[in-house]
């Protein structure tokens, strides 16, 4: 059944990988020119450019205007001899992190804090009906934090664990907790929620793009809902790097465009006939036409930072309260048939909720207890047994919502309501704009099924986010009370190794109860012309936030157009 619907979705075979040489670039860098990017989120425009909003994707849009206490040490890249490929939504190893707005920091006990001595001359520039250029002091942090942890829309208990931030000197911030927190550094520091904004713009109005002004590499100059998001070069940046043994001032690029493409084939013909210069999201339906047709494009593979799956509503009465339903329905589906068949390979089995990158986090399926690895083999009589005993031997029907925004699950939602039809369990599928479909989420109000994708995030907010009680990215509407409780010995345990011990174990626990109906991760495809320099398939450094890499390329002009582009 699935090779023949397949083939209706899938392009040509996957080719052989050219793969970005991981070695530092030794080229003198160029100052000019411009870069047009189909970013990761090349579907989906800007959502909101106010920080206390608590939008997920405002460093994103705005990471290139707004800094943050600490960013991801791009020199630890692999493309620069290191161990970090820089792909991850939001994780930045402990030894990949360096000062951003920060210039140093210590953390010290009696009570637990972290005391922050910022960059000196760090400056806000001129902003024409916003604010007069100035210096960036440690007030504005205080603000912003202040800002964030009293805002209506702030995620429950986000900033828990901290007691008081304040200023202590011109330059000098103190974060005092309540506790130790293993997440200290992502919390206020380089994560979502991290973004350090003046004061100026919040009273000239935050979210309105035109006021937006901040002390990174670029300033943001336009912005069309749909279309594009426009950046240029800000003269007065505070930054440098050292490339060749000589140092060089940030950024590169003087004109950033991000294009928002909703159409994949538009996204594919734009990056073939160069009116990108970067595509970072493309499925591996489209790598061999586009290694045909435009064969000097350099590439980066990397498995979905994000899983995939259909959550069960446990918070309502129906029946997915019942254990033995969710697991007869992941039972149900043919995982295995779906990598080689709709993936043609191109996919994990097992990528989710803990993503095989977090080292020493990861448990392997063939370690896993026999039944977890029961959910991942196809069985449709013991589902339909499990079904039957359950009290619904004629199975029953619901609702599943999926962003329309989505090609991969667009074409994958039928393909898993084939598979448990097989059983009696029929769903009806409502695509949705992102708009609306992360609105249902967050307000509650989405039908029994929802069919998404949710970040890893970092290897404990992947299952803190997920399946903590009241927790937004909780589909399901999972809620233990001991789960939580097992959560939170987890963030105030110090040493790492038996965090990970932790981890593994609660990561079994909530795979055993299957509170969504678990998938494969696909992996992707970043692809990017030559004369794009000094980029090697990185993503992130934060959570999100690519604008400390895309600060760092520069483009080679003469290169760019002795290809005839």
């Amino acid at each position: 059944m699935i090779r023949h619907l397949a083939r209706a979705v899938a392009a040509a075979a996957f080719g052989v990988l050219a793969v970005a040489g991981a070695r530092a670039e030794t080229e003198s860098p160029r100052h000019g020119g411009s870069l047009e990017i189909g970013t990761v989120y090349v579907t989906l425009s800007a959502l909101s450019w106010d920080p206390a909003d608590f939008n997920w994707k405002l460093n994103h849009d705005a990471g290139l205007v707004y800094e943050q206490l600490f960013a991801g040490d791009l020199s630890k890249s692999v493309r620069n001899g290191g161990r970090h490929r820089f792909v991850s939504d939001a994780w930045l190893p402990s030894d990949a992190i360096r000062g951003e707005l920060a210039e140093s920091w210590e953390w010290k006990n009696d009570p637990p804090r972290v005391e922050i001595q910022l960059r000196q001359g760090v400056m806000w520039p001129d902003k024409p009906g916003v604010m007069a250029r100035r210096e960036l002091v440690a007030d504005d942090i205080v603000h912003s934090y202040n800002r964030l942890d009293r805002s209506p829309k702030k995620q429950p208990f986000y900033f828990e664990h901290v007691a008081k931030v304040e200023a202590t000197g011109r330059h000098a911030v103190v974060f005092t907790f309540k506790d130790y927190y293993a997440e200290w550094d992502q919390r206020f520091g380089w994560g979502y929620y991290s973004a350090i904004q003046p004061r100026e713009v919040v009273e000239a109005g935050p979210a309105s793009w035109r006021n937006v002004t901040g002390t990174g590499p670029y300033r943001l100059v336009d912005h069309v809902p749909g279309n594009s998001n426009v950046y240029v070069r800000n003269d007065g940046y505070w930054g440098s790097e050292a490339i060749g043994g000589k140092t060089h001032r940030l950024p590169f690029v003087e004109r950033i465009t991000y294009r928002t493409i909703k159409d994949e084939a538009t996204q594919i013909s734009s990056l073939r006939t160069g009116k990108l210069d970067i595509l970072e999201t493309i499925r591996w339906q489209n790598v061999e036409s586009l290694k045909k047709s435009a064969p000097q494009l350099k590439w980066n593979r990397w498995l979905a930072m994000s899983g995939t799956f259909l959550a069960m509503r446990v918070d309502i009465d129906g029946p997915f309260k019942d254990v033995r339903v969710r697991r007869a329905l992941n039972m149900a589906v043919n995982k295995e048939e779906i990598v080689k068949a709709y993936y043609d390979g191109n996919a994990e089995l097992f990528g989710y909720p803990m993503h095989p990158d977090y080292e020493g986090y990861f448990e392997p399926l063939e370690k896993m207890p026999d039944s977890v690895k029961e959910l991942f083999r196809y069985d449709p009589a013991k589902a339909k047994k499990l079904l039957a005993e359950a009290g619904y031997p004629k199975g029953f029907s619901f609702k599943v919502q999926v962003c329309s925004c989505n090609a991969d699950h667009m074409d994958l939602l039928p393909l898993v309501a084939a598979y448990l039809e097989q059983v009696g369990v029929k769903i009806e599928i409502q695509p949705m704009e992102y708009g609306a479909f992360l609105s249902a989420m967050s307000t509650r109000t989405m039908t029994a099924g929802y069919f998404m994708n949710s970040g890893h995030t970092s290897p404990t907010t992947t299952i803190r986010k997920s399946f903590v009680s009241k927790q937004l990215w909780n589909p399901a509407g999972w809620a233990d009370p001991a789960f939580d409780a097992r959560m939170e010995e987890v963030y105030r345990t110090r040493d790492e190794a038996k965090r990970q011990e932790l981890l593994r174990a609660m990561t079994r626990d909530i795979l055993d109860h299957a509170p969504n109906l678990w998938l494969p991760s696909p992996y992707i495809y970043t692809a990017w012309w030559p004369w794009v320099k000094n980029y090697g398939g990185e993503l992130r450094a934060g959570a999100v936030r690519p604008g400390p890499i895309y600060a760092r390329i520069w483009v080679d002009q003469d290169l760019k157009k002795k290809m005839g582009f």
